[in-house]
């Protein structure tokens, strides 16, 4: 008699469990990989080249973005469907250590420029 509410006690716990916050790596690795194809069709109906979309997007998987950006130009090229091209400049992501460098050197070489501005001045 116990067995029944006991099995169904135990499924409706286990159910609830994508709610709970308990990580699930196999949902996590598909909900990347289907990013990173929406990423490569995207990157195709823009025109961008396969090269570009990586460059842009270096934390999507190579395999997925291909796969995506190859899906879609099939699609377009079936469809006769155009390239739509992007309004905005694409933004180039940049290491923190990088641009903590470039800024480091502009600000020094600003310094140096001022102080020479200023002793040619006198």
């Amino acid at each position: 008699m116990r067995f029944p509410y006991l099995l169904l006690f135990s499924l409706i716990l286990v159910s609830g469990c994508d709610r709970l916050g308990i990580p699930d790596p196999a949902r996590d690795a598909a909900q990347r990989e289907a990013e990173a194809r929406a990423t490569g069709s995207a990157c195709r109906h823009a025109g961008r080249g396969i090269e570009d979309c990586y460059a842009l997007n270096p934390d999507a998987g190579r395999a997925a973005v291909y796969a995506g950006w190859r899906e879609m130009n099939d699609y377009m090229r079936e469809n006769k469907i155009e390239d739509v091209k992007p309004e905005l400049p694409p933004v180039v992501r940049h290491i923190a250590s990088s641009s903590a460098d470039v800024s480091e050197e502009s600000a020094s070489s600003s310094a140096s420029g001022s102080a020479s501005a200023s002793a040619s001045a006198h």
